[in-house]
């Protein structure tokens, strides 16, 4: 039930930020507000990790290689929500970001990609997607 609440919590702040981002961007720009973004995050992680870090970052060494640019992931991410909510509107910008988000998910289980168990998915899986992209589409429909 937990993982539900973080679930919804994220949703809510993906929305929130991207709104915020978009318009830090209207005002000082789109790789300066990412700058301010990704700083302040930085920033608020580090001093997270001083207070309740109890890992290894010295394990980073042992780390798949191509996990680390998960990172970099931070910099496409907010930028491209920033893009897409400036070009779209934060209902229908989001809303196509949780389709994609949830076709490579549903990618990432079916073939068992990057160490995750490997889920068959079934013609459920296939319409609900679908239905969400046809509310997608309802939603833009003028």
């Amino acid at each position: 039930m937990l993982g539900f609440v973080f679930a919804v919590i994220a949703g809510a702040a993906m929305s929130v930020q991207g709104v915020m981002n978009t318009r830090l961007q209207d005002n000082i720009g789109l790789w300066e507000a990412n700058a301010y973004t990704q700083g302040t995050a930085f920033l608020l992680s580090l001093i997270v990790l001083w207070i309740f870090g109890n890992g290894d970052l010295g394990n980073l060494r042992t780390v798949p290689k191509g996990y680390l640019f998960s990172g970099a992931l931070g910099l496409v991410i907010t930028v491209t929500v920033m893009l897409s909510i400036k070009g779209l509107s934060p209902t229908v910008a989001v809303s196509t970001i949780l389709i994609a988000q949830l076709l490579v998910a549903a990618m990432i289980d079916g073939f068992g990609w990057m160490g995750q168990e490997k889920i068959s998915m079934n013609a459920k899986q296939f319409i609900g997607v679908a239905l969400m992209l046809g509310g997608v589409v309802l939603f833009k429909w003028k």
